[in-house]
């Protein structure tokens, strides 16, 4: 029997300290982008990709996330009052009826590997993908979202998935590299995965970002594995020896990424989905040419 991929893991314990003061008190990942948080997107991601159990790793101060996905009976009770049937269903289908929730506390911050492990009593033996809310990627109109591309992957090979992109040869040291081997269109065998390599020992550059299908092997591992960098449990060095036991497959998802861990990455992100907002893309567009405008008007001045 085929397993299937039901359930979702959001590592959402970090601190966001990239984005300090705005995450003072609000978790990095209620940033909105235009008009919904940075989780939202990905949570979309998950449940198009036919998820129907949500697990957030979640931190002390992260309560906003929690009330975000739960039932808002007072403003639900208000927006009917006052006949904004459309926000009210915005607000209500946030999280379809089918879908789940599940808040798992991490008690101390140990790494994206002990943020992963935390998750174990909720997802068992099955296997689970893993979403970076910071890693925003837009869907693609022919082949829909990454995760949705990887689960339908798994459900052919029924190993564990990376999704990864080409990134420059000089920027391999922010990101976790795999080793590639040819197997399929857009598929690799993943042979080993470094962390951070310096651009001369990178051994390609196929970055791991953000999105993963694991098998729940990945749990023994994790307990096993000695904290690494930044004296955290990497979740690189559990891929690492899952790699000796079972295959692993690369995937060069389709869909552009923005790095939304980053402030720029999350301004150009903002711009983007705005440029394409339904109800205020035409307006932005034009404001934008106007700027833009006023911008080079104001270069070509300076350059004289």
């Amino acid at each position: 029997m085929k397993r299937q991929v039901r359930k979702a893991v959001f590592p959402v314990a970090g601190l966001g300290t990239r984005f300090l003061p705005a995450t003072k008190a609000s978790p990095k990942e209620m940033l909105p982008i235009v008009d919904k948080p940075l989780i939202q997107y990905g949570v979309e991601e998950a449940v198009a990709a036919g998820v129907e159990t949500l697990v957030f790793i979640i931190g002390r101060t992260k309560n906003a996330i929690a009330d975000h996905f739960d039932k808002a009976y007072e403003l639900e009770v208000e927006l009917e009052s006052r006949g904004k049937a459309d926000l009210l269903e915005i607000v209500r289908n946030i999280v379809p009826p089918r879908v789940q929730s599940v808040y798992v506390r991490q008690a101390e911050a140990l790494g994206l590997g002990h943020a992963v492990l935390c998750a174990r009593p909720v997802v068992g033996n099955e296997p689970f993908m893993v979403i970076l809310a910071d890693d925003l990627i837009e869907e693609d109109t022919q082949e829909g979202g990454a995760m949705s591309q990887m689960v339908r992957h798994f459900n052919k090979y029924q190993c564990s998935i990376l999704g990864v992109e080409r990134v420059p040869k000089s920027e391999t040291n922010k990101y976790g590299i795999v080793h590639p081997l040819p197997f399929a269109t857009r598929l690799s065998n993943v042979d080993g995965i470094v962390e951070k390599p310096k651009p001369e020992h990178a051994p390609s550059d196929l970055a791991v970002v953000g999105r993963y299908i694991l098998t729940s092997r990945i749990f023994d591992l994790l307990e096993n594995t000695p904290r690494g960098a930044g004296n955290e449990i990497q979740l690189t060095d559990g891929i690492a020896a899952l790699i000796n036991e079972e295959q692993v497959l690369a995937y060069e998802f389709s869909g552009r990424r923005h790095d939304c861990g980053s402030k720029l990455g999350y301004l150009v992100a903002t711009v983007e989905y705005g440029l394409r907002h339904p109800e205020l893309g035409e307006r932005f567009r034009n404001y934008m040419q106007t700027l833009t405008g006023q911008l080079g008007g104001a270069g070509s001045s300076t350059a004289d």
